[in-house]
């Protein structure tokens, strides 16, 4: 007797606890191996991932959805002139370009910079392009009054540690580098948030704070928001970021009335 498709494919009985994670979990089987729905959502998220750490960003066009936030955009590029070598020369993708160093310097701001954010595509720019935008709308609902977020650097081929370089260059505070995040088989578009105290070129990961897996189905924009300005608060006051700050946004209250720098 022939036997049907659901008396042959055998479910796992923690079938409920697929409601609160994407991890393959509970994924059932046929016989010793896995159902062939399974093989196929494996092989198209492993495409995606691989996907999503080639694909360019169109630098272009996400500064003109910034710019029509009301935020001033520069962009500048990383010593890695292409995809390819920024893959394989992670060194470059930390430092910038000679050009855009010098661009940056010929840069007369108006005002001392408290928080510079910067923009990098990192290994997702589909990160990018999904989540900068919501984020940053985010960030000016919570920001306190006298914050200005301008300008926003835009960096190409870029690598956390990029934003060093260009926070030190424009005399920034305090960095705020929104990357993609290296993907993975269920999160192809997750986006980082790195904040780093004083930044200067030859700092390293135990001087910055990270945000991590900032998308709809990880960390909220709000909570993302909200973390990153209580962070960036705590890091002027105690002036220091990394392992010295310890996160307990959690069980705080930002008073969005309350200037940044006292």
């Amino acid at each position: 007797m022939t036997k049907t498709t659901s008396e042959i494919t055998k479910s796992d009985p923690w079938q409920q606890l697929k409601a609160h994670t994407r991890a393959r979990i509970a994924i059932g089987r046929v016989g010793t191996s896995l159902p062939t729905k399974e093989v196929l959502d494996f092989g198209l998220s492993h495409a995606m991932a691989r996907d999503a750490v080639h694909l360019a960003l169109d630098v272009d066009v996400l500064a003109k959805q910034i710019e029509e936030l009301g935020i001033t955009t520069l962009q500048v590029q990383s010593k890695a002139e292409n995809r390819p070598t920024y893959l394989l020369r992670p060194d470059l993708g930390r430092q910038l370009s000679e050009k855009s160093a010098e661009h940056l310097r010929t840069i007369r701001l108006s005002k001392p910079v408290t928080l510079l954010i910067v923009v990098g595509d990192g290994l997702s720019s589909l990160a990018v392009e999904r989540h900068v935008l919501p984020l940053l709308v985010e960030i000016q609902q919570q920001k306190p009054s006298d914050w200005s977020l301008n300008p926003l650097v835009i960096a190409s081929q870029a690598r956390v540690a990029i934003a060093d370089e260009i926070g030190e260059i424009l005399g920034a505070t305090i960095t705020a580098m929104l990357i993609g995040e290296r993907p993975g088989l269920s999160s192809p578009d997750s986006l980082g948030i790195y904040l780093t105290y004083q930044p200067k070129v030859g700092l390293n990961d135990a001087n910055r704070n990270c945000i991590s897996n900032v998308r709809p189905e990880g960390l909220s924009y709000a909570t993302a928001a909200k973390k990153m300005l209580w962070l960036i608060k705590e890091a002027l006051r105690i002036k220091a970021s990394g392992v010295t700050l310890k996160d307990e946004s959690d069980v705080a209250v930002i008073d969005a009335t309350r200037p940044l720098l006292t």
